[in-house]
């Protein structure tokens, strides 16, 4: 079975939380909005605990260190592929405009033998947690409302 992990960054802002997510690189996602952004996660092998791959996949996917402080255990869920998810959040700042990728490389256009490298996100934003619930992938909005449940804010946050 695929595992990732990754890092929620979350702070408290005029308009209430605020999370930091990340559009994915690349030809498939370049037209793909709402519903099509993402936690910094990643894929990690059975041997690694899932707090080191968070850390190492935040860090590759923007470009930056994870900010001081305390990872909150959000827990896991499943992707319909079968993928199971470990978030963990972090109150902290990074700006978004700042941040660049590590890159993939696929064969592009499809079955062209010619191969393209782009980035494995293309940009990150701050959303405000019901801005977040449009732009994030469905399989992950649990992580939003554990987000919510465990920092506590208003009940409109929910969206």
């Amino acid at each position: 079975m695929k595992r990732s992990a990754g890092i929620l960054l979350w702070h408290r802002g005029a308009d209430g939380i605020a999370v930091l997510l990340g559009h994915p690189g690349g030809p498939l996602f370049a037209r793909r909005d709402d519903h099509h952004w993402s936690i910094p996660k990643g894929e990690y092998a059975s041997g690694e605990q899932p707090v080191d791959a968070a850390r190492r996949e935040f860090t590759e996917e923007t470009g930056a260190p994870v900010p001081p402080g305390d990872l909150l255990d959000l827990g896991q869920a499943r992707q319909r592929s079968g993928k199971l998810n470990t978030i963990f959040a972090l109150e902290g700042d990074l700006d978004a405009s700042a941040c660049v990728s590590n890159s993939f490389t696929m064969s592009w256009p499809r079955g062209s033998g010619r191969l393209g490298t782009f980035p494995e996100m293309d940009r990150f934003c701050w959303f405000t947690l019901p801005a977040a619930r449009i732009k994030i992938f469905d399989a992950q909005l649990v992580f939003l409302d554990r987000l919510l449940d465990a920092v506590g804010d208003t009940a409109a946050q929910r969206g």
